[in-house]
């Protein structure tokens, strides 16, 4: 039927729809979840279930992620409500960068993918901890700039009246969280087409072929899977098995850098992410994520 189109374009079509449909549930989930704390979750809740200590803060958020799993296409409107009620924004963004690495699915696909070895599987949750104690410790001591844009910015309650807190039953409860996340859903959902359309073109026309040769040397291997990590856009779930067959080419070093920066920023998730933060932000998030992972992957 499409056979008087270019074979580029049937290409990017395919891979343009494997990216939605292995990204949506995660989304949807993602958003379910987002709707559970914006009516479970209160401000309270978070002060009294949170240490007073930054540092200490920062650890429980890095070891959220293996007993609150979530991949990384859901995981930007989790980290959004977790900061809208009130949890340390540093402690949110530990949560963020580990979360879809550290979860014991990622972690079992990693050591399937690698011939059962735990190795890689402990390399890439080594490198993510790394990532989320500089990441966490650089907003609470560092970053002054604001994260969250001014309309998502933390607002008084809708359940509080003249004060007092309306009791909800909870079926009320459970249909308030179905109602915020499909409107979650809908809202987050334009910017994953859009991030897996760039993505898909990006792996169709940007020479790949080109950039596999640049195996020259370490720190060039390490840059380039860096790249094809952002632009392969892979679900965590997955990108083990991509990284394992192109292992005798580049190496240990950049196989890691691959594993570990992949699940923290690639296309899609950088549009969403796009929709919550501030642009700054984002840039100097990505950049030092860059940074932190290169040298991790070359001292390994």
């Amino acid at each position: 039927m499409f056979n008087f189109l270019p074979h580029s374009v049937l290409q990017m079509s395919t891979i343009f729809l494997s990216i939605v449909i292995e990204a949506i549930p995660f989304v949807l989930l993602g958003c379910i979840i987002s709707g559970a704390l914006q009516v479970f979750l209160t401000p309270e809740r978070v002060q009294k279930i949170l240490p007073k200590n930054k540092l200490l803060a920062i650890l429980v958020g890095s070891f959220l992620g293996f007993f609150f799993p979530s991949c990384e296409c859901g995981i930007v409107p989790i980290i959004t409500q977790f900061i809208k009620k009130g949890v340390p924004e540093h402690t949110a963004f530990a949560f963020m960068v580990t979360a879809p690495i550290i979860n014991p699915i990622v972690l079992f696909s990693t050591f399937i993918a690698f011939g059962n070895s735990w190795k890689f599987a402990f390399l890439r949750a080594l490198g993510s901890f790394i990532v989320a104690l500089i990441i966490g410790s650089w907003i609470a001591y560092i970053n002054h700039s604001p994260i969250l844009k001014a309309d998502l910015q933390p607002h008084t309650e809708e359940h509080h009246e003249h004060g007092e807190t309306r009791k909800h039953s909870f079926s009320q409860n459970i249909w308030s969280v179905l109602v915020h996340g499909i409107d979650e859903f809908f809202d987050t959902g334009r910017y994953l087409i859009i991030g897996a359309l760039i993505a898909s073109s990006m792996q169709v026309y940007l020479p790949t072929q080109f950039m596999l040769q640049l195996t020259s040397s370490k720190i060039v291997g390490v840059l380039v899977m860096l790249v094809l990590a952002f632009t392969m856009s892979l679900c965590s779930e997955a990108d083990a098995f991509v990284g394992s067959s192109l292992l005798s080419l580049f190496g240990t070093n950049a196989i890691v850098a691959f594993l570990v920066f992949g699940p923290m920023v690639d296309i899609k998730n950088l549009m969403m992410m796009k929709r919550s933060f501030h642009g700054k932000f984002i840039v100097q998030l990505i950049a030092l994520i860059s940074v932190i992972v290169t040298v991790y992957a070359l001292v390994i």
